[in-house]
């Protein structure tokens, strides 16, 4: 076996249709476009979402819902990533500078703590917003919250 003799495996390729190349060949005269019509003729296309006529499907579903313009949107960070940044770099105070160099949020974010996981050490947490569970654990582990604007 060498590059000049490699074929595909038998069956595992067709031949394509060539279509338009004569009656012979079965494909030709309407070219598999059937007879007449704007799908038939050169340059047709169809609009994105047409259904051939029948009400398109996003016209049939209901509109529900909106999107508040105001809605603040967090960067959540748990208390055992909290833990495990304050284990790794030897912190006492974690504020949204010690978040941005740890890579978990861009200058722009705003940072809310959540209270999945268990804090050990006594830590100093600034941040945005805290859930009540964070703010417990924070404070019963001898730690304290400072919300920032």
């Amino acid at each position: 076996m060498n590059l000049s003799n490699l074929k595909p495996a038998e069956g595992s390729t067709k031949t394509r249709k060539r279509i338009g190349r004569g009656e012979g060949s079965g494909l030709g005269g309407t070219s598999t476009r059937g007879h007449k019509g704007a799908q038939s003729r050169s340059g047709y296309s169809r609009k994105i979402g047409f259904e051939g006529g029948q009400m398109p499907i996003q016209r049939r579903l209901p509109k529900f819902g909106f999107t508040p313009l105001k809605k603040t949107v967090y960067k959540v960070i748990n208390l055992d990533k909290l833990q495990e940044i304050a284990d790794s770099k030897k912190l006492t105070v974690i504020d949204t500078e010690v978040m941005i160099k740890a890579g978990f949020m861009a200058p722009k974010h705003l940072l809310k703590i959540l209270g999945k996981g268990s804090l050990t050490s006594k830590l100093e947490v600034k941040a945005h917003a805290f859930s009540k569970s964070a703010e417990e654990a924070i404070t019963n582990a001898g730690g304290t919250t400072v919300k920032i604007q």
